[in-house]
């Protein structure tokens, strides 16, 4: 077989998607660390590809040299029009603008908060195994790894359980509107963002005239610099957070799912020794990245280890590719539930735009996975993973496999925290 060359690398290709590609960045990182990457006119004028985890985490933390506002931060440069819109969002704000505004959601998130709420998370992951039948065929995405967060960042927000499923089939619709799986247009897309747009709109009203005990009514009475946010920035908020509460944390738990089936000496180890959870869960939060990347735009001109980069180019950092650095990582193709200390970049490369719910991903996937581990005797992937056509999500739309015995669950208490807000 013919050894890979940088010619052959192309980091846009959406058909080659249906893997993580790993053989790529390991020749990036090894022989052009920040790589210039062509574009088609049409979507830009190329940018630098940036696979190496220290050069990840200094872009990650110098805000003013590596913009996400200037042009966002999606590869593909917006127009004028969807720049205003994608501005709104936390995701695309520089400090100290981005900072003001994080202030707002910051105490739905607190360790404190994620505490209270991890009985329920517990009792939902038994909820949602107890619906599992032994000996059976399931598609795990659909029947397990997409309950959890949905469910979850669905009740912060204060969405009712009635409009939950409708919620997430919007944002599954937003996301993956050019995926062939989902069999959406653009205009599907469209139409699912109007949509939910005008939930959140009709919801945030309602929050005015009664407030609850969610992060909906924080974000309506919440001010900026002495003024409430309008209703453009509320949605906004409130899009940003479903969709990053829903499709991030449901494409982990299945990419962990995926590793332990790969490797299920690791399942009977867990099963074995619970004290692994921990260290374990962040193992396969470095194997498998829910993000691909984030894009900046250099604001200056400036170097990235010993290439020079220009005022206005465009910088791609790749979480995936600093995930498996073997300057960080010993043997990073190894599996390592013991694996310390474990610096990986899933949640970013730390600084302004390290994720929120960074703690509250943890407390699912450990409580998702731990009961799915210790009540189901053994389990196996039946067919190829139908994976999201996206240079940006790592996505897992459907996994096929059967499950042997589920296990009762064990007698718990019941008296679940209710609120996510006590106490912040």
């Amino acid at each position: 077989l013919r050894t890979m060359e940088l010619s052959d690398v192309n980091l846009l290709e959406d058909t080659w998607w249906g893997q993580v590609p790993h053989e790529m960045f390991d020749l990036l990182r090894a022989e052009a660390p920040v790589y210039w990457h062509a574009e088609p006119p049409e979507q830009g004028p190329g940018f630098w590809a940036v696979t190496r985890w220290e050069d990840i985490r200094a872009i990650s933390k110098d805000t003013a040299t590596f913009s996400s506002e200037h042009l966002g931060t999606f590869i593909k440069d917006p127009d004028p029009e969807a720049l205003a819109q994608i501005r709104l969002s936390i995701l695309n704000m520089d400090p100290p603008k981005h900072h003001r505004y994080r202030r707002l959601v910051n105490r739905g998130f607190t360790p404190r908060v994620i505490r209270t709420l991890e009985q329920t998370i517990d009792e939902r992951a038994r909820m949602i195994v107890d619906q599992l039948t032994s000996d059976s065929d399931i598609d795990f995405v659909a029947d397990v790894a997409v309950q959890m967060p949905a469910q979850v960042i669905c009740d912060m927000l204060g969405v009712p359980p009635e409009d939950q499923q409708m919620v997430v089939d919007w944002t599954n619709t937003m996301v993956g509107f050019d995926d062939p799986y989902w069999q959406n247009t653009a205009e599907d897309g469209m139409n699912a963002a109007v949509a939910m747009f005008g939930y959140c709109f009709e919801l945030a009203q309602q929050r005015r005239a009664e407030p609850r005990d969610d992060i909906a009514s924080v974000l309506v009475e919440a001010e900026v610099d002495g003024e409430r946010l309008t209703d453009e920035e509320l949605v906004m908020f409130f899009v940003t957070l479903a969709v990053a509460g829903n499709e991030t944390t449901r494409n982990l738990i299945t990419h962990s799912v995926m590793a332990l089936d790969r490797f299920p000496e690791v399942a009977a180890e867990l099963r074995a020794d619970p004290s692994l959870w921990p260290s374990a869960v962040e193992e396969m939060l470095r194997w498998g990245s829910s993000i691909h990347n984030f894009r900046r735009t250099a604001m200056v001109d400036t170097r990235i280890g010993d290439v020079d980069i220009a005022a206005g180019d465009k910088v791609v950092i790749y979480y995936m590719a600093g995930n498996f650095d073997p300057a960080v990582f010993a043997d990073p193709h190894t599996f390592d539930i013991r694996r310390s200390p474990n610096e990986h970049q899933t949640f970013g490369g730390g600084g302004e735009h390290y994720c929120l719910g960074a703690n509250l991903a943890k407390v699912e996937i450990r409580a998702m996975l731990r009961e799915f581990v210790d009540r189901v005797d053994s389990f196996t992937i039946t067919g190829e993973p139908i994976r999201m056509r996206s240079d940006f999500i790592n996505g897992i739309n459907k996994l096929p496999m059967h499950i042997g015995t589920v296990a009762p669950a064990p007698l718990a208490s019941t008296s679940a925290s209710t609120s996510a807000w006590g106490g912040a």
